[in-house]
């Protein structure tokens, strides 16, 4: 299309020109009018040219010598290697970063089991021992209730034989009482007595001093339990009065 257009124009400049020329000679050969000059007009053939585009130099391929090529090549091989060997280092860097990671909250979580099973195992510890204690002060409790029961029985016992040796004087007036103490050995012997409160009668504690030696041994408290007796008849107090005999 460009092409169609530039010979457009140059044919149109060719064509002015040409006129231009024909113009000035007829000037020059001017003559008076009396004259009759003819000038034949010349037909000028003008045509188109397209004109053809022009090639644009086409580059010829850069020639890379082989030695070149292999250089590159080996340096492509080498920056290849060695990003990956750094990948290979990263990534076994990251794996044992987990692996100790791992590690870390493996141990992390045995030491939370160890833990929890330690305060498991002393909290059923703790609630045995409790139950174990609480075990013991009921046979505790129990074995006094039956030593006291076994006791008192014993203490009937030589509550009656002091009863029954006791003379009681003439001068024994209602509301006199001797407390006194007997000291007894496993075999059911006195080995002591002692007037703790006196009545205020020297006859009425002097009964009561005979009637214990003339009761006594005790030969039935060598039947009992030796703790029985240590807690019981190691010491016996009893009060004496008219009325009757209190332990």
């Amino acid at each position: 299309m460009i092409g169609s257009k530039s010979s457009y124009f140059i044919a149109a400049i060719s064509s002015i020109g040409i006129h231009a020329v024909v113009i000035l000679a007829m000037l020059a050969n001017w003559e008076p009018e009396s004259k009759k000059t003819v000038v034949q007009p010349q037909y000028i053939q003008a045509e188109l040219i397209e004109l053809a585009p022009k090639k644009k130099p086409v580059k010829k391929p850069k020639v890379t010598p082989l030695i070149d090529r292999a250089t590159k090549q080996r340096e492509i091989d080498k920056r290849r290697a060695q990003e990956s060997k750094l990948a290979q280092q990263k990534l076994a860097a990251q794996r044992k970063a987990q692996l100790l990671k791992d590690q870390q909250q493996a141990e992390k979580d045995r030491k939370a089991r160890e833990e929890k099973q330690r305060k498991a195992d002393e909290e059923r510890a703790r609630k045995q021992a409790e139950k174990a204690q609480q075990q013991r002060k009921e046979q505790v409790l129990i074995v006094a209730k039956e030593d006291k029961q076994a006791a008192n029985s014993y203490l009937q016992l030589i509550q009656a034989r002091l009863s029954q040796q006791w003379n009681r004087p003439k001068s024994a007036r209602r509301g006199m009482e001797t407390l006194i103490e007997l000291r007894l050995v496993p075999t059911g012997r006195i080995v002591g007595v002692e007037i703790l409160e006196s009545s205020g009668d020297i006859a009425f504690d002097r009964s009561v001093e005979q009637a214990a030696y003339k009761a006594a041994p005790f030969s039935e408290l060598q039947k009992m339990k030796p703790r029985i007796f240590e807690q019981y008849f190691r010491s016996v107090k009893i009060v004496f009065n008219p009325e009757d005999l209190r332990l």
